[in-house]
C-alpha cells in the first residue's frame, strides 16, 4: 500500500495537480476521521475525499497551513536571496523556496 501511496502523490506532483486522499466512511467517527486526515497529509496527499458534510471543517483544519507554518513560510521566502543559503539553523535552496511560496499561495497569502 506504501507504495501506491508514494505513486500517486508523486505522479501527482510531476503532473503540477492535487493528490487527494480516499474517503473515509465512519460518519459518525469524528476522532478517526481526524486521525486518518492527519495521516493523510504527512504522506504527502494536499486533501480528502469527503462523504458527509460533518467532515468539512475536520478536513480543512487537518489540510490547511498552520499559522506556524504560514509564519515559517513568510520569514523563508523573506530571507531567500537565491541559490543555496543557511536559513534559521538550516540550508536552504530554490526548491525550499518553492514550496514555501506554495504553502502562502494556498493560503491565500502569495
Amino acid at each position: 500500500m506504501s507504495h501506491a501511496i508514494q505513486a500517486i502523490v508523486l505522479a501527482a506532483r510531476a503532473g503540477g495537480v492535487w493528490a487527494f486522499d480516499g474517503v473515509y466512511n465512519a460518519i459518525d467517527d469524528a476522532a478517526g476521521f481526524a486521525a486518518e486526515a492527519a495521516e493523510g497529509r504527512r504522506l504527502g496527499f494536499d486533501g480528502k475525499t469527503l462523504i458527509h458534510p460533518s467532515q468539512v471543517d475536520p478536513c480543512n483544519a487537518a489540510f490547511a497551513p498552520s499559522p506556524h507554518e504560514i509564519a515559517e513560510a513568510e520569514a523563508l521566502v523573506a530571507a531567500a536571496t537565491g541559490g543555496a543559503q543557511r536559513h534559521d539553523g538550516r540550508m536552504i535552496e530554490d526548491m525550499h523556496v518553492a514550496a514555501a511560496r506554495a504553502l502562502l499561495e494556498r493560503a491565500g497569502r502569495s
